[in-house]
């Protein structure tokens, strides 16, 4: 099985192959990148307005073809561009998974204007500050965010605002505002603008050492890669599959009478502000000329619902949704046979769900790809046999990639050790806007260190083996530690305090914070407390599990905790 992939590999990589690798000069420094990669992502969006009369987007009893989402794209670049926005200018999305998020993505990439994708769980001081290191012209906002802008005027003062279902909400704020309505207006074609692929397509946020969530610089050449990338993992484990099939004499599969007309049909329930669903899923369909079905939040008998309505095709979330799907009592009244694939990303698919997918009625495969928004998609692919076959592997790092494991000191590490990770490609990202030393610390010589620790197995198989960054990775959301142990020492009574991990079977993990008060007549009241974290952060962010110890917490020589020992130390049943 794994002859056929790698011949497979070469074969389709080679020179003349579909995805045939060049060697390229970016930044400086050497990279892998695919030969035939469309170059912006303005060129995708010409490919995609062909499939004309498919559906494209859908949301409840709301639909656009992919000819209405073109003459609505338009209509809003024309606008963005009649207010004086520029190629090289920043429009930041702060939408639920609206239908309005990719008609305004495509708008705004098209014509060379970055997106900044706003994270739709931050409270207002968070997207106050977004908005502030951004510094877009324009906000897009639906009726939350912008009740949350209201309460920062500061930060919506001298830029546009476009309320999107909001009944005037925008009105409010100290910026001009405007309704989504004048956008669709202004009609028009697409204009003409020629776009660098090293310009910034998008920039999503993640968790920084300071705390301070980071701007990710997504480039265009970056997002088509990864749009390269995944089609890629799909074909090369397709081929060798029909490989193996010829060479054992197996029996060739039967015809799908049930698989829906026209393209592919994928449920997305992850926010379009990650990589997840937006560079790996929405792209991905939109090329291919399928459909994308929105979810307004995630409720595994609705999905259920919408993939026997429209019959979906493919399925990838956080791998707790992929478990609540087949573990649903309601799974088998629904007709399921459209999904071929159901998987995750933005967490480790662990083994024994691997097993569940693969062992369920339905004739979907589990997938994954493990991937971060520094490489604006995946890095690794793995899928259907080759997946059972290797559980705990996050597959082989996609061709665009070179891969090394490195130990603390920067060596590079033979096959089989565990180091950390170090990936270089096309897909890598510029930096992070706004921080040199950041970027520099993150990116040398174009290698980027993920922080995740790894090993790689002589097939090339990389396998995850821990996370050297300090989060917790809770249903797909980076949480930094720093940032919520910082908010903790703002509340009266907080001596010392650490934030980890604590291992969930639903979400992977959540968080949990240990905190010692010198004070015994300033006690630490856990309601008290998550009352005040509530009002800092963002929902998922403030700690389900609180410990209150009555001795410091322990130290290491150089005097910083030992969250290890501290992990060790803490019962699940004390916590409060």
């Amino acid at each position: 099985m794994y002859e056929d992939l790698t011949k497979a590999w070469a074969d389709l990589t080679a020179p003349g192959g579909q995805f045939e690798i060049v060697e390229s000069e970016l930044r400086g420094t050497p990279i892998r990148e695919y030969k035939n990669a469309p170059p912006t992502l303005r060129a995708i969006w010409d490919i995609a307005v062909t499939h004309a009369e498919r559906d494209y987007l859908i949301y409840g009893d709301e639909r656009w073809t992919y000819a209405e989402a073109e003459r609505d794209v338009a209509s809003i670049a024309n606008w963005l561009l009649a207010q004086g926005v520029e190629p090289g200018d920043r429009v930041a999305i702060a939408l639920r998974n609206y239908p309005e998020w990719l008609l305004s993505y495509w708008a705004c990439v098209s014509v060379g204007v970055a997106v900044v994708g706003v994270n739709a769980w931050w409270t207002g001081p968070e997207l106050a500050y977004g908005l502030e290191d951004s510094d877009p012209k324009v906000v897009i906002a639906d009726r939350e965010r912008l009740e949350r802008l209201a309460e920062h005027p500061e930060s919506a003062e001298g830029r546009i605002i476009v309320a999107v279902r909001a009944d005037g909400e925008g009105a409010s704020l100290g910026g001009r505002s405007v309704e989504w309505s004048a956008l669709l207006a202004q009609g028009g074609t697409l204009p003409e603008v020629e776009i660098d692929p090293d310009a910034d397509a998008c920039i999503f946020y993640t968790s920084g050492t300071t705390g301070r969530p980071k701007g990710a610089q997504l480039t265009h050449r970056g997002c088509a890669s990864n749009v390269m990338s995944m089609a890629f993992a799909n074909t090369v484990q397709a081929v060798a599959s029909q490989a193996f099939a010829a060479r054992t004499n197996a029996p060739p599969a039967a015809e799908d009478k049930t698989a829906p007309k026209g393209g592919p049909v994928a449920l997305v329930a992850t926010p379009l502000f990650h990589v997840t669903a937006n560079t790996c899923v929405a792209l991905s369909m939109t090329i291919a000329g399928g459909a994308i079905v929105h979810m307004y939040k995630w409720e595994a008998g609705e999905a259920l619902r919408l993939i026997e309505a429209e019959r979906v095709t493919a399925f990838s979330g956080v791998p707790t949704m992929a478990r609540e799907l087949i573990a649903h009592p309601d799974r088998a009244k629904y007709d399921l046979s459209s999904l071929k694939t159901l998987g995750g990303g933005g967490a480790q698919v662990q083994p024994d769900l691997v097993r569940a997918i693969d062992d369920t009625p339905i004739p979907a495969r589990p997938s994954t790809g493990y991937g971060m928004t520094e490489t604006c998609g995946i890095i690794t692919s793995i899928a259907a046999d080759y997946f059972v076959d290797r559980p705990d592997s996050a597959g082989r790092a996609m061709p665009c990639y070179e891969t090394r494991v490195i130990d603390s000191e920067g060596k590079v590490l033979a096959m089989g050790q565990v180091g950390e990770l170090c990936v270089r490609g096309a897909q890598v990202i510029k930096g992070y806007l706004n921080r040199p030393e950041a970027t520099a610390e993150a990116i040398e010589d174009g290698w980027l260190r993920t922080g995740d620790i790894a090993r790689l197995d002589e097939d090339g198989f990389v396998y995850i083996v821990d996370r050297a960054k300090d989060m917790v990775l809770r249903g797909g959301e980076n949480i930094y530690c720093a940032e919520v142990e910082a908010a903790i020492y703002e509340v009266e009574g907080v001596t010392e305090c650490v934030v980890f991990g604590v291992d969930d079977d639903r979400l992977g993990e959540e968080v949990g914070t240990a905190i010692y008060a010198a004070d015994p007549a300033k006690p630490v009241d856990p309601v008290a407390l998550r009352s005040v974290l509530s009002a800092k952060l963002a929902k998922f962010k403030v700690p389900r599990y609180v410990w209150l110890l009555s001795e410091p917490l322990p130290r290491n020589a150089s005097a910083k905790f030992v969250k290890r020992t501290v992990k060790e130390q803490v019962a699940l049943e004390d916590a409060v």
